[in-house]
């Protein structure tokens, strides 16, 4: 990834070029566009890839956007029509786009904790963010708790696929799946995803750990790993409290709903244990790996409204999940709680939130819902069959929006189906929502420096 980090912190007093005059926002989304063209352009020329004909322009474009964004539609099948080293090309785009959000995110937070810290006011961005040192030692520490990561897990799945395959194939699925779980890309080279190892229970929960562990972010491990292991902190940080109980109430909840609704349906055939790891297995996929071990176009209703509700939120901030995060959401409940209570000001475990974090919390959210809505309308109208009232192909391309902004993955079979014109809203989405929550991010590390020394009169309001 082309991403500079001390370009983010602290652009240069004197422009020399073109590039040095971009803001980090700017270089962050150029450089994420560049990633996808330069994946695009690999697709399109490099030799040896497919096992059948050559991806055409869209369909390179769509699949080097998934793959760098790290979401895991497909319109083709990854097991099937590409070759190694096609697949090597996909992991690579996987990789780079993984490392680069969170390098990108890491940094951000890492800003936005600096700026409180001493008033210990932000209930997003404090914590050991503020502990890390220079941007250099930080991409140094990222990229190898990343790769470390990675590494073990791919060493659980080689143990639990050592005798399925042949050594070098049991270590390239291995590798392959460990960095897209980590990634939360969902790419795999298995043509059922993990379908065909839900009885797996090593398998599957080693795919869990990842996940979960791609999509907490790095401040968060970082800070587990200061309180914990090292003992060098006297608390967690208000943000990894926030985003560790809210993923565990999410992961919870979601894991007995799905078994409560798809215990008796989708998971049927499997024993009470194999419901149980795959029920928490759907919890988690959804926030936003885009893995599955069942097929999703069978799901109750509940249990469809629940996943993309799962696929909205996302996972936590300066991770590789998508979605709204998991802060934006615990700060707006957070938030209704306090009004509830008659309190003014959103705080928890002793901390007060920052009120321009609830706010962009709150903007995120109606951006995030506006957006959907406009993609989700633009698809109807140009997919066949949109605007002929059939609630079954509304419900997939509903599905198919909410997996693309949260850059999830799941599908209920309709991206190989899109038009080229729908291929290329998803697309778009895939984009938007990968960069936009980070580039508001991004923004918000900058707020202070541009608010403006008046403001215009009160007025009321009616609410409600």
């Amino acid at each position: 990834m082309s991403l500079n980090p001390a370009t983010l912190l602290e652009p240069p007093a004197r422009p020399r070029g073109p590039w040095s005059r971009l803001s980090g926002v700017q270089l962050f989304v150029l450089s994420f566009a560049g990633l996808i063209g330069l994946g695009m352009a690999g697709f399109l020329l490099l030799p040896g890839l497919y096992a059948g004909p050559r991806l055409g322009l869209v369909d390179a474009l769509f699949t080097a956007a998934s793959a760098v964004c790290v979401t895991g539609l497909i319109v083709v099948d990854t097991a099937t029509y590409f070759t190694r080293w096609g697949q090597l090309w996909i992991l690579l785009l996987i990789q780079a786009g993984g490392l680069g959000i969170l390098t990108f995110t890491t940094l951000i937070i890492r800003m936005l904790g600096r700026r409180s810290a001493l008033h210990v006011e932000t209930a997003a961005g404090a914590g050991v963010a503020g502990k890390l040192g220079d941007p250099r030692a930080l991409l140094r520490a990222v990229v190898t708790l990343a790769f470390g990561l990675e590494a073990a897990g791919a060493l659980f799945l080689w143990v639990a696929w050592r005798h399925d395959f042949p050594p070098g194939t049991a270590v390239w699925h291995a590798v392959f799946q460990a960095i897209s779980a980590f990634c939360n890309a969902g790419f795999s080279t298995f043509s059922d995803s993990l379908i065909g190892f839900r009885e797996r229970p090593s398998v599957v929960l080693s795919a869990t750990v990842l996940i979960v562990l791609g999509g907490l972010g790095f401040i968060v491990l970082e800070d587990v790993r200061e309180r914990f292991l090292r003992r060098r902190t006297r608390r967690l940080s208000t943000h990894a409290r926030l985003v560790l109980a809210t993923s565990g109430v999410l992961i919870a909840g979601a894991a007995v709903v799905f078994l409560l609704f798809e215990g008796e349906r989708t998971l049927r055939p499997l024993g009470t244990g194999d419901r149980v790891v795959n029920a928490l297995f759907m919890a988690v996929t959804p926030r936003t790996a885009g893995f599955n071990t069942v097929d999703y176009d069978d799901l109750s209703n509940p249990a469809m409204a629940l996943t993309m509700g799962l696929m909205l939120v996302g996972g936590g901030p300066g991770g590789t999940a998508g979605g709204v995060k998991v802060t934006t959401v615990a700060l707006l409940v957070l938030l209704l709680v306090s009004r509830l209570r008659g309190y003014q000001h959103v705080s928890a475990w002793g901390r007060s939130a920052r009120d321009d974090a609830v706010h962009a919390a709150a903007g995120l959210v109606v951006g995030a819902i506006a957006l959907l809505a406009v993609a989700i309308l633009a698809l109807l109208l140009l997919e066949p069959g949109g605007l002929a009232g059939h609630r079954e192909h509304f419900t997939r391309l509903v599905f198919e929006a909410h997996s693309a902004f949260g850059t999830v993955g799941l599908s209920m079979g309709t991206t190989s189906e899109l038009t080229p014109a729908g291929r290329l809203v998803i697309t778009g989405l895939m984009f938007v929502g990968r960069v936009g929550p980070l580039s508001l991010a991004a923004a918000m590390a900058f707020a202070g420096e541009r608010r403006a020394g008046y403001r215009y009169a009160y007025d009321e309001v009616a609410v409600g």
